[in-house]
């Protein structure tokens, strides 16, 4: 298969909407697996990329999660109150630096040691964002404030420590529904607790 670049001929890009972040329209020819070209139009949705980490304590065998409201779970019929790993965009940092700063924004946690485990593009049909996902551990005396996050942000977060086995139950019940969390939390049963059978 030839290089996707030659496959790709952008003919138009308009931009819908910069408030926010920016929604554009893209009219763009694709070359399809039987050589011919087809013109096709797509939105894209672009508010930069992020990072995201779990909190995690073996010896106590729990891990630390945020809950927030957010708007667009709730006009689809959810509650808006979801439970979360922290993160945040990278806002020009790198997303080492930018996600030790969101854990102690959300969390209170101060980390120094993160540990990246992968990156995935979370919504790739309409959403630009690449999310960096990383681990660290945590104990008593990484606790350096409230967390709750920064108000003039909108930001009113509550922390929750929770039993590593009730968080991955919390998934199964529908309690858990943020696909990030999901990921991280299945990663540290797979690599970290060793609860996979």
């Amino acid at each position: 298969m030839s290089n996707t670049a030659d496959r790709v001929r952008i003919v138009d890009v308009k931009v819908l909407s910069d408030d926010w972040y920016v929604l554009r329209k893209t009219t763009f020819d694709y070359q399809r697996a039987n050589g011919e070209w087809q013109r096709q139009s797509r939105e894209t949705y672009d508010r930069g990329n992020g990072a995201t980490l779990l909190l995690y304590n073996l010896e106590k065998h729990t891990v630390v999660l945020i809950r927030q409201f957010r708007l667009p779970t709730f006009v689809n019929g959810y509650h808006g109150m979801l439970i979360e790993t922290a993160a945040g965009l990278l806002d020009q940092a790198s997303p080492e630096e930018r996600i030790r700063a969101e854990v102690a924004e959300e969390t209170g946690y101060q980390v120094h040691e993160v540990q990246k485990v992968f990156e995935a593009f979370m919504s790739p049909g309409s959403v630009t964002e690449k999310l960096y996902f990383f681990v660290a551990q945590y104990d008593d005396s990484n606790r350096i404030a409230g967390g709750g996050g920064i108000a003039e942000e909108g930001e009113d977060i509550e922390v929750l420590e929770l039993p590593f086995e009730r968080a991955m139950r919390m998934i199964k019940t529908g309690e858990i529904v943020d696909g990030k969390t999901i990921m991280l939390l299945q990663y540290a049963a797979l690599n970290l607790f060793n609860t996979a059978p």
